[in-house]
């Protein structure tokens, strides 16, 4: 097979090599054989055929922004570079828009709004590319109105491999009847990197057939209402932090029911380590919904309330697209290394976590002000889908907890920083295994932020597996989808989903 027919191949001798080897987390960075970088779904079936025929590990990235070293791993020869797929089209024959599997959130969100005016409830980091974030689940600050961006997946082109070792492209919709049904149903959650490359997606809201473009996604907000919130530590002793934390988790636990009008508000509350000196919160709501700026001051007079220290607020309306769109990317370094955790909440934390948390941001032993816990809305519409009618099974969950030690530049800080948040996340989880073992308080974890330490049982001394932890009673279906689209393994990494025994 031609190197030509298998797209543009860059070897480590290309000047452009080490910039498309680099990821969002430089503590993993691939040394491939080969980069294949493909611009079109043929391409994307003869690089993978070479593959499987030359016996050689093929690992495919659509932004480069994972935690783990899925796309880096040491024994990956072949990477597969999808970001000249990044078209956005509306396909009139499926009625839905066409997203080349190598999009970038930025570039979606732009195309969606400027051209139709809609939008999709994906996530608020603009550098992460489509394929891992929709393939994971996909959530984001219109998600609590919206729901996930799988709710409104309708279809998917993926390269598969069969039993005999052949690679081709199959288009699974969210139809009943669709022969690749089960195909699809894997991509709504199942993680990215398990079943084949995702060369395209179809994004359309569930209803009739949409008579034009902007019906078929959710309006894009034309104002938002924004709020940025900041607490001093040397305002606060523990009783009043504790306090304002669980004011926080109280609220999303009142106002995270499908049809509650507070699900309209969205907020990220970053608890950066003492050593920063303060942390802050972000609020958000649609200008337009009737009542956005009482329900804004409610939800923070709801986490202030008997908390005996001075906050500042900034509030402002600004314009979706051109003001407030680029302001909530993730903290991010050029260089930057990182270990980031996570864990759905039901409800707010036990009285135990709360200790946790105050004791391992204020540890006068540890100082980096980009560690911290964040906490990010959920629920709403999101709790308005059955467990199993996507592959994401936390549907009544009402927050998401984010564990990291930020970010750090040199190797020799690694295990430094590590640790600390590895034993910060297994005291916060001690009661339960040092993992988020579903409970009335804590249900799992999402497995777009992937943690390989669930899978070692020096971190989870629990007696609950990863494979619960991430997909829950899913994860049955999961695999046999995995024995019929990918028999050989050709496609997998330290989480990706097993072939059944």
């Amino acid at each position: 097979m031609s190197d030509e027919s298998c797209g543009v191949t860059i070897t480590p001798q290309d000047d452009r090599y080490p910039g498309l080897v680099e990821g969002y987390n430089h503590r993993f960075t691939g040394r491939p054989e080969l980069i294949r970088r493909v611009r079109t779904t043929d391409e994307v079936v003869a690089a993978v055929q070479d593959a499987v025929d030359t016996g050689r590990r093929v690992a495919v990235r659509s932004g480069g922004h994972c935690f783990e070293d899925f796309t880096a791993s040491p024994d990956i020869r072949i990477l597969l570079d999808l970001s000249p797929l990044s078209a956005v089209t509306y396909d009139e024959e499926m009625g839905a828009f066409a997203v080349g599997g190598g999009t970038r959130l930025d570039r979606l969100y732009q195309e969606l709004h400027d051209g139709w005016g809609v939008t999709v409830p994906a996530g608020t980091c603009f550098e992460v590319g489509v394929g891992g974030h929709i393939c994971g689940g996909g959530y984001g600050h219109l998600s609590r109105r919206d729901g996930l961006v799988v709710d409104h997946l309708h279809a998917v082109e993926v390269v598969t491999v069969d039993a005999n070792g052949r690679a081709a492209a199959h288009v699974a919709t969210r139809e009943p009847a669709d022969p690749h049904h089960d195909l699809w149903w894997a991509h709504t959650g199942g993680g990215g990197g398990s079943f084949g490359v995702v060369t395209r997606f179809w994004l359309r809201s569930p209803g009739p057939f949409p008579a034009a473009p902007h019906q078929a996604l959710p309006r894009a907000p034309r104002r938002i209402r924004r709020a940025d919130v900041t607490w001093s530590w040397e305002t606060l002793d523990e009783a009043s932090f504790t306090a304002l934390l669980r004011n926080y988790t109280d609220w999303y636990e009142k106002n995270s029911a499908p049809d509650s009008p507070g699900r309209h508000l969205w907020s990220n509350l970053i608890v950066l380590h003492r050593s920063a000196g303060a942390f802050f919160m972000n609020t958000v709501i649609d200008e337009d919904v009737p009542g956005a700026a009482e329900l804004m001051a409610e939800h923070l007079a709801a986490i202030t309330s008997g908390v005996a220290a001075p906050v500042s607020v900034e509030e402002q309306v600004v314009s979706w697209m051109d003001t407030w769109m680029p302001s909530y990317s993730w903290p991010s370094d050029p260089a930057g290394r990182y270990k980031n955790k996570a864990g759905y909440l039901r409800t707010g934390f036990t009285d135990h976590q709360l200790a946790a948390v105050h004791r391992h941001l204020t540890d006068p032993g540890y100082d980096n002000p980009m560690a911290c816990l964040v906490l990010t809305g959920f629920g709403g519409r999101v709790n308005a889908v059955e467990p199993d009618a996507t592959a994401v099974p936390q549907r009544d969950a009402v927050l998401k907890a984010s564990y990291s030690a930020g970010a750090w530049t040199s190797p020799d800080e690694d295990e430094l920083h590590t640790t600390w948040v590895r034993r910060f996340y297994q005291d916060v989880y001690a009661e339960t295994g040092g993992v988020p073992r579903p409970d009335d308080v804590n249900d799992g974890s999402y497995i777009s932020y992937p943690d390989v330490d669930l899978a070692d049982p020096a971190w989870n001394t629990s007696d609950t597996g990863w494979q619960y932890l991430y997909f829950k009673d899913n994860y049955p279906r999961l695999q046999r989808v995995k024995k019929r689209y990918d028999p050989r393994d050709v496609f997998r990494h330290a989480l990706s989903v097993e072939l059944p025994t």
